[in-house]
């Protein structure tokens, strides 16, 4: 057999392990959140729970790696090269989507990324394939019946998932209401037993149905007498719940919680490995074909792929080395550890920060549902509005636990997300389990009415903004993996090479340099003189860099150095971001959280944040001015404009320096006298304008020499007003 398919076959299993750990470390969150959202367990623990349900998962998965060998296309219409290079097309492109959408920070689904990778990929082989079969058509080559009932139970997941997920949260809200505790003394061994029930049908049951490790003979016990084993599961499983609760004191809730956790890692890693590892499991089948067919003799050039069509049972030892790397990045990926905040955010009642913000569809969705609310708010009896208004009423807030929300929830998100995978799974439909657990947890949150008025246009949106990123990934991974796939294969040799080497510099790129990391939540401890200390230093501190940028800008102008003004730009764009970052995820985030009686200092906080944005927004607009100016070649500012601008640089930047060493020794009573200076300042400015328009020049080079100058001077005079209001307020936070 040629070297080159080895070659592709050893660049299938380094891109495969690529794969697990990437994805593992992007979805752990599907099966992390909702223990981490409603406080079962500790991190740690709930990752060990969520390391057995992937590793099982992952010995289950046999039965979907069928996807990747005939899910899509028509093996048999292809030979063995065509195969190989749509193969390893399907994966180069994967790698080149993943660094798109890394630097775009779009949404990505390694399902749909898969199945339409493969379609593209099959349809760039089948337009190169048929170039040399004029009797066969491109359609010819694709699983067109399959595909679509694929596509199509992907596509309803997301509906069925967000309908299911807010129908069974209403109704469990309605039977244990917000004080839950009260109810589940009564009827919570036989709410865990159902939910085990559940969770051992689908996960256990269906997910061994095609498992190497369960005798056949047992299995089709299970299946002819499962009327009788469903009922006896569901008494064992409330005895023992019952046992657990009365006896031993155990929260079985949070061991539902729990169990549900494995079950939807089971069910994650069952249904979302052949993502990973499908195509080089297929590729690997390709591979054992042809070296029959060379052994027998036969000619492996014009060998046609019908035989992956066949069922075959994936190698346990392959299934069960991807679980192993799966829990190796589950337990030591720095990626993973930080668990993604978009579920989790949109899934709580906070309002003090909204990721997404407000779009038509969801203000015109909203509005649609309050007036159907109040419809059936104005039929429904009172007595009956009355209780369930009783039951869906939220804790009061010094009864709350500090979770974002309660175990019931946290038990339905699980249990639904991991029986709705796991359906899926035994029907060999593969979908989005990101799609799922995120629509499941939407459902419920809107259920629960964690959404409310001033929350639900945001939250929808955010649901709209995720589940249009499916859309993107599609086509881009159509596109990409089409485009991968004929280069490739009219490329020959070369087309490999270039396309390999592309995918390997932009796998490079992605997994050493990567995309900037979003700032993570970071609560500021206000209770602290220290920690508030060090807020206003920081502020200081970066008041300090505006004013290195504001005269450097200065000298960069006057030299008309556009180079240099192009890098401040930049300087000054990413202070503005850092500041906007610190306002996210630091300042509002903290608001909500400060007791009364330290109002006035969240207050100090919040202004001290505001005023450096505001005061960054007038020093950008400075730079981008100076740097337009020279970029669009006009005269620089003549000496008189010059002198005067240095004059007024030289005594901005002289109270720096000062105000650094005052906070430092606590000299407030040198800050005070060092913001009496504002006046003067004033002053200096006002007699620049004056001085100008004495002197303006009525030709063109002098206007625009005009407007540039008297924009500095206007805008430098706002900088530096914001600039001493920021001093002013530090030097209240430091004195509170």
């Amino acid at each position: 057999m040629d070297t080159i398919y080895y070659v592709i076959f050893g660049l299938l299993m380094f891109l495969s392990v690529f794969g697990l750990i990437v994805g593992v470390s992007n979805d752990a969150c599907n099966f992390l959140n909702s223990s981490l959202g409603c406080r079962a367990a500790s991190f740690n623990a709930v990752v060990a729970v969520a390391a057995v349900g992937v590793l099982l998962g992952a010995s289950f998965s046999s039965g979907m790696m069928e996807v990747a060998r005939s899910g899509v296309f028509l093996p048999q219409e292809f030979t063995f090269h065509e195969v190989m290079i749509l193969f390893l097309a399907v994966m180069i492109a994967n790698v080149i989507l993943l660094d798109i959408y890394n630097t775009l920070g779009l949404p990505t689904s390694t399902t749909i990324a898969l199945v339409f990778a493969l379609l593209g990929s099959a349809l760039g082989m089948a337009l190169y394939s048929s170039g040399n079969s004029p009797d066969n058509s491109i359609g010819d080559y694709i699983n067109s019946g399959n595909a679509f009932r694929i596509v199509t139970g992907i596509f309803a997941s997301v509906a069925i998932a967000f309908t299911t997920g807010t129908a069974v949260m209403w109704l469990s809200r309605l039977l244990f209401s917000f004080h839950y505790k009260r109810t589940f003394r009564y009827i919570g061994s036989l709410w865990c037993g159902m939910a085990f029930t559940a969770i051992t049908y689908f996960a256990v049951f269906k997910g061994l149905k095609d498992s190497t490790i369960m005798p056949k003979d047992i299995m089709h016990y299970i299946d002819t007498n499962m009327a009788l084993v469903l009922p006896c599961c569901f008494i064992g499983w409330s005895i023992l719940a019952a046992v657990l609760q009365y006896l031993f004191r155990v929260n079985t809730l949070r061991l539902t919680v729990l169990a549900g956790t494995g079950a939807l890692a089971l069910a994650f890693a069952g249904n979302d490995l052949v993502n990973f590892i499908g195509v080089f499991m297929a590729a690997k089948s390709a591979m054992g074909i042809a070296s029959e067919t060379l052994a027998a003799g036969g000619d492996i050039t014009t060998l046609k792929m019908g035989a992956l069509n066949q069922p075959q049972t994936a190698d346990l030892a392959y299934l069960v080395g991807a679980g192993l790397i799966m829990v190796a990045a589950l337990f030591f990926s720095k990626k993973a550890r930080k668990v993604t905040e978009t579920e989790l955010k949109l899934s709580s009642s906070n309002t003090s920060k909204e990721r997404f913000g407000s779009s038509s569809p969801a203000r015109v969705m909203v509005r649609y549902t309050l007036n159907t609310f109040r419809f059936v708010a104005s039929i429904t009896p009172k007595p009956v509005a009355d209780f369930v208004s009783r039951r869906f009423t939220p804790l009061a807030p010094e009864e709350e636990s500090g979770a974002l929300y309660d175990q019931v929830r946290g038990s339905v998100n699980l249990t639904v997300a991991a029986l709705l995978i796991s359906i899926a799974t035994t029907m060999k439909l593969p979908l989005s389990t990101t799609y799922v657990t995120f629509m499941v947890a939407m459902g419920s949150s809107l259920a629960d009415r964690a959404w409310g008025r001033d929350t639900a246009v945001y939250r929808i949106t955010g649901v709209l903004t995720v589940v249009g990123g499916w859309f993107i990934t599609a086509i881009g991974a159509c596109l990409a993996s089409f485009l991968v796939a004929v280069t490739m294969a009219y490329g020959g040799f070369w087309g490999i090479v270039i396309m390999v080497i592309i995918g390997g510099i932009l796998l490079i790129k992605s997994s050493l340099l990567g995309s900037s990391e979003k700032q993570e939540i970071r609560l500021l401890d206000v209770n602290k003189d220290a920690s508030v200390h060090e807020f206003g230093a920081s502020a200081a501190g970066r008041l300090g860099r505006m004013v290195g940028i504001y005269k450097a800008m200065v000298k960069a102008l006057l030299e008309e150095d556009r180079d240099a003004l192009k890098r401040l730009r930049k300087k000054t764009r990413s202070l503005r971001r850092e500041l906007e970052l610190i306002r996210e995820n630091e300042v509002l985030p903290t608001l909500p959280t400060i007791p009364k009686e330290l109002a006035d200092r969240g207050q100090l906080i919040f202004r001290i944040t505001e005023i450096s944005i505001n005061t960054c927004e007038r020093l950008l607009t400075l730079v981008k001015a100076a740097y337009n100016h020279i970029d669009n070649n006009h005269e620089g500012l003549n000496e008189a404009q010059g002198k005067d601008l240095l004059a007024l640089t030289e005594k901005i930047g002289r109270f720096y320096p000062n105000l650094t060493d005052m906070l430092k020794a606590g000299d407030y009573a040198g800050i005070a006298a060092m913001l009496e200076t504002t006046d003067q300042l004033g002053d200096d400015f006002a007699d620049c304008i004056t001085r100008h328009l004495m002197h303006h020049a009525a030709d063109e080079s002098g206007m625009r020499n005009g407007i540039l100058y008297l924009t500095l001077l206007n805008e430098t005079r706002a900088m530096v007003s914001h600039a001493f209001a920021l001093i002013g307020r530090i030097k209240e936070l430091y004195e509170g």
